[in-house]
């Protein structure tokens, strides 16, 4: 009687051939084909969108902003009326660089950098204390302030969401539900979610 390991053998030859293909760590992929190794084309795992996101959500009419970095430029500033920007975490440009001198004595715009990673151990309770305190000046004299980060998406975010909290009386969920709406893309971490949701006890 032919024994486990010939009786595998002896099968291997009625199996129908494939190919199978591999994706290492570094992204490559190779097609093993036949007992034959192949290159396999390269491929993205994610569509690429170059295009500029120059359209910041308004959150509160005509007092309160968001959008990504690509907002903070002259022309988007001066469409939607921004007197103030608010940069979390990433550095603000130099607004004076754009100007004239006579444009700059009649149209100033108002700076504020927050440091913040964006990492779920970061302490928000400390950059909210410095966000609201810009917003509320803002809004006191009656300006428009954008906040902004990189893409949009988590530290902007998270600041405007802890803004309506603790300034609009909002719970989380309707400070959340109320920004998604303006900007469907937004997504703060999961540690800034945790910390957001404490704010309410």
């Amino acid at each position: 009687m032919a024994s486990f390991l010939e009786q595998l053998r002896n099968r291997k030859t009625e199996l129908q051939r494939t190919e199978t293909t591999v994706t290492y760590m570094d992204g490559s992929r190779k097609i093993f084909r036949n007992n034959c190794e192949i290159d396999a084309p390269p491929r993205l795992g994610f569509i690429v969108d170059n295009s500029p996101d120059q359209v910041p959500a308004c959150i509160v009419s005509q007092f309160l902003y968001l959008g990504s970095q690509d907002c903070v430029r002259p022309e988007v500033l001066e469409k939607y009326g921004i007197t103030h920007v608010l940069s979390v975490g990433i550095e603000t440009p130099p607004f004076d660089e754009w100007r004239t001198e006579g444009e700059q004595q009649q149209s100033r715009i108002e700076s504020r950098f927050v440091e913040c990673l964006d990492l779920p151990e970061t302490n928000l309770a400390e950059v909210l204390v410095k966000t609201n305190a810009f917003i509320d000046g803002c809004r006191a004299c009656g300006g428009r302030v954008l906040v902004h980060c990189n893409a949009g998406v988590s530290r902007s975010t998270s600041v405007v969401v802890g803004y309506l909290m603790e300034r609009c009386d909002q719970s989380f969920m309707q400070a959340f539900g109320t920004v998604k709406s303006k900007r469907p893309c937004v997504q703060p971490n999961a540690g800034f979610i945790k910390q957001l949701k404490q704010l309410q006890s």
